[in-house]
């Protein structure tokens, strides 16, 4: 809805994707073998574990910090779809105050009025000039590991060009206190970390009523700690 990508047709643009991050990013990325939408992907079996939270290393999250800051050094002024991002800067903080609104609409349960208003309020007042590759999906699950390090990223489908701020939000419940340390050290070397205050709290209740993570209570939710 928000970025205008329908997710199942968009596998057969798997391709594109992979070779577009593969040319950005350290990490291995899988060569796809053939794609159709709504249907399969198959693409070339790379060697390592799944990642797992609760293993996760220093290391890892300074790996995690070098793909993200390389990732989001590619930037422009249209965001969407990955493979067709043409959207406006003018339409981001309609499409999010939109998206926003319909997603609490059709929740199962009823999101504050109070908190709501807010977050819609400040959706629309929301400034970005860039767009990057980003993953509002963001897991640690999504990589594979050899050796306590991150080798691959082998869950692409749900790239697509939007504002790094919303990925940075979404990092703020992947890490621990310290591991965000580590991660604002290495990042910084590529890109800076902008102040997150005016976009945490609307981002923060798209990405729950997106089911992002699993949380169905939004009070934690909205109680995470702020690292940035």
């Amino acid at each position: 809805m928000l970025f205008k990508a329908n997710f199942p047709d968009n596998l057969q643009h798997i391709a594109t994707i992979c070779k577009q991050i593969a040319a950005t990013s350290a990490l291995v990325i899988p060569d796809t073998t053939a794609a159709q939408a709504n249907s399969f992907v198959l693409v070339n079996r790379l060697e390592g574990e799944t990642v797992e939270a609760e293993n996760v290393t220093d290391t890892m999250v300074s790996q995690l910090a070098e793909h993200l800051g390389q990732l989001h050094q590619q930037t422009q002024t249209t965001w969407g779809s990955f493979h067709q991002p043409s959207l406006s800067v003018e339409q981001w903080p309609i499409r999010l105050h939109d998206t926003i609104k319909t997603l609490a609409e059709d929740h199962l349960k009823p999101i504050p009025a109070d908190i709501l208003n807010i977050a819609l309020q400040q959706a629309r007042a929301i400034q970005v000039d860039a767009f990057c590759p980003i993953m509002p999906d963001l897991r640690w699950d999504q990589f594979l590991q050899q050796n306590d390090q991150l080798s691959a990223l082998v869950d692409l489908d749900a790239f697509v060009f939007g504002p790094k701020e919303l990925e940075l939000v979404l990092l703020e419940y992947l890490l621990s206190e310290l591991q965000a340390e580590i991660f604002n050290k290495h990042y910084q070397q590529y890109v800076g970390i902008p102040d997150l205050t005016p976009f945490r709290m609307p981002y923060r209740v798209l990405l729950f009523l997106m089911n992002v993570l699993g949380e169905d209570d939004l009070g934690n939710w909205l109680d995470r700690d702020v690292y940035w």
